[in-house]
């Protein structure tokens, strides 16, 4: 497929121009931000080793794979119940440029398998979660759509390789996490039905056992993904009892061993608002051969697994909607001229500049901060294991909201045209909808953040250490703002135990988990920006930090101005690309 050739009137590097875009950037290259984070994280080595397949991705996101991303967009996916001989046999149809992003992505990059698979772009071992997440965030700027088929088939294999048997694993496994596109096995994740999303417990999928194998009665209502060709999804076993205890884990392929198609059918896809590269579908299922994965009266904890990982990965994409939307509200407001000066320039775009950044910022850093969790976790750390456990639905609950404020927000820095297909701006908006969707609707995730994590688990008390833990490596930061951090931490902390502690105070579910979202960003950013510091020199980070105490978890005066001279210095230091030390970081942290 030959994409067509980007009109240069259209580049970002001529001011005055009514509507330059990002066409062409290198969104690594434009994001040192993502580079400062990964250096914290990784160790050295296997930073220096990705960074130039980073560089390469940054380079593609903003080129090639933004235009296949554009008409895979607008050319949807097509389903075929019949094939060219009159045969019952159902396939679905691709445009070219959803076929090159699945190259990119699973042959190219191998993102799907980087955790999973030795050997990924020529590295001998497995790359840790925070690197993995680093290519999700480069690739979903240019194609949200396919992060979901990347994401459930990286799930798929993870379920498979700790649950699934040995007869299983040495079926399915490899065709899971191949780059080899001829031998790849994309993965689908079924659950959703018609009587309930998020009631699990509800579903009325059968599983009747035949032998080795059980047979599938019913339907799934969501299936993205839909012609994948391994499945995992949740079913009741016949005899089973009520509620999520009586639910099973099972595989189940597309084909069968004599390469028929299994016995379910894809009833119609999905006409929907956003990422419609990707197809969606109802499910029928008519006999369909699966096999169980697991114990089965352990299938809904699981699968809860895959879920859990899919709201990180949820997070990170959605972080990548905000920064994509940021790099093209500051492409514009940088370029274009009006009424005799850049947009840039003109007090209110800088205020609205500033939420777009804070939020984007505050994605980014939660994000990693979730995955180098998840990364300590696995290396069998407790602590870092009850942290993911709070931070998890905390960062898909928040980022996934501020997403669509942010796409939109950005959108309205274009004006009129950004309403437009022809940008990328109304896509970004269309698809920043789904997040907050995707693995449990906004109160779902807020009352598994309270109940659940803190109510169940007592991983408040690991949230709170951590913070603290980084407060006290971050000794270059003035003592004074460090006391209000912790001051502000142990707040947060205490008011999430309260509203976890009586079912009565669960409508302060979504602004608890709110203020734990912003509390954790506030300190990351203090802990970053002193780290950044000591590697070259830059502390701009840190002033995120008070930009969130005084914008997120301050009460304001509706009648007081609030952009004092402080306010907007800060403003212009995180607008500009000058560095700045600790000591003139210390002074308006702490300014009036």
């Amino acid at each position: 497929m030959q994409p067509r050739k980007q009109d240069r009137r259209a580049r970002p590097d001529q001011p005055g121009l009514l509507a330059p875009d990002t066409s062409g950037m290198n969104f690594y290259r434009a994001d040192p931000a993502l580079t400062d984070l990964l250096r914290l994280h990784l160790p050295e080595a296997t930073f220096r080793h990705i960074e130039p397949h980073l560089d390469r991705l940054g380079a593609m996101a903003g080129g090639h794979l933004d235009e296949c991303a554009r008409l895979a967009d607008r050319h949807t996916p097509v389903l075929h119940q019949r094939d060219k001989f009159g045969r019952d046999v159902q396939w679905i149809e691709y445009h070219p440029a959803y076929r090159e992003l699945e190259r990119a992505a699973f042959g190219e990059f191998g993102i799907h398998a980087m955790s999973i698979r030795k050997g990924i772009l020529g590295w001998p071992d497995k790359y840790p979660v925070v690197a993995k997440h680093a290519f999700t965030f480069l690739f979903n700027q240019a194609e949200f759509g396919l992060g979901c088929p990347i994401n459930v088939t990286d799930g798929c294999a993870k379920l498979l390789n700790n649950f699934g048997s040995e007869a299983l694993k040495a079926k399915y496994l490899d065709g899971l996490t191949q780059t080899d596109m001829g031998k790849l096995t994309q993965g689908g994740q079924f659950m959703t039905e018609k009587e309930g999303g998020s009631d699990v417990g509800t579903l009325t999928t059968r599983a009747v056992q035949e032998g080795d194998h059980w047979r599938l009665y019913g339907e799934k209502w969501f299936c993205s993904n839909a012609d994948a060709e391994v499945v995992m999804l949740l079913a009741r076993p016949e005899g089973a009892g009520p509620g999520t205890r009586g639910v099973g884990l099972f595989l189940m392929p597309r084909h069968l061993d004599d390469g028929s198609q299994n016995h379910y059918r894809i009833v119609r896809l999905k006409d929907k608002l956003g990422t419609r590269s990707m197809a969606s579908g109802e499910i029928k299922f008519e006999g369909a051969i699966a096999y169980a994965v697991g114990k089965l009266d352990r299938g809904f904890v699981q699968m809860a697994e895959m879920v859990n990982s899919s709201r990180l990965s949820n997070g990170v994409k959605s972080t990548a909607l905000m920064r994509r939307a940021h790099h093209d509200a500051m492409t514009v407001a940088r370029n274009r001229v009006v009424f005799g000066s850049r947009i840039i320039d003109k007090p209110l775009a800088q205020r609205q500049l500033m939420k777009i950044m804070l939020a984007t910022e505050q994605g980014l850093s939660l994000s990693f901060l979730t995955a180098d969790a998840l990364d300590r976790a696995e290396a069998g750390s407790q602590d870092a294991a009850a942290l993911l456990r709070i931070l998890t639905p905390t960062l898909k609950f928040r980022a996934t909201r501020d997403a669509r404020k942010v796409c939109g927000d950005a959108l309205e820095m274009r004006g009129g045209i950004g309403y437009i297909e022809e940008f990328a701006t109304a896509r970004l908006l269309r698809d920043a909808h789904l997040g907050s969707i995707w693995e449990g609707t906004g109160n779902i995730v807020a009352i598994d953040a309270l109940t659940r994590a803190i109510g169940r688990h007592g991983a408040d008390g690991a949230l709170a250490a951590d913070l603290h833990a980084r407060l006290d490596d971050s000794a270059k930061v003035p003592a004074a703002w460090r006391d209000r951090l912790r001051g502000l931490t142990d707040r947060s902390v205490g008011f999430a135990r309260e509203v976890a502690g009586k079912s009565d105070n669960e409508a302060d579910a979504r602004r608890a988990t709110s203020l734990l979202y912003h509390v954790a960003s506030a300190v990351a950013f203090a802990w970053e920006g002193s780290r950044i510091h000591e590697m070259r020199g830059d502390a701009r980070r840190l002033l995120l930090s008070r930009m969130v105490v005084d914008h997120r978890l301050s009460a304001g005066d509706p009648f007081r101005l609030t952009e004092s001279a402080a306010q907007r210095a800060i403003t212009a230091h995180l607008l500009g690309e000058r560095a700045i030390g600790i000591a003139e970081v210390g002074e308006l942290l702490t300014a009036a």
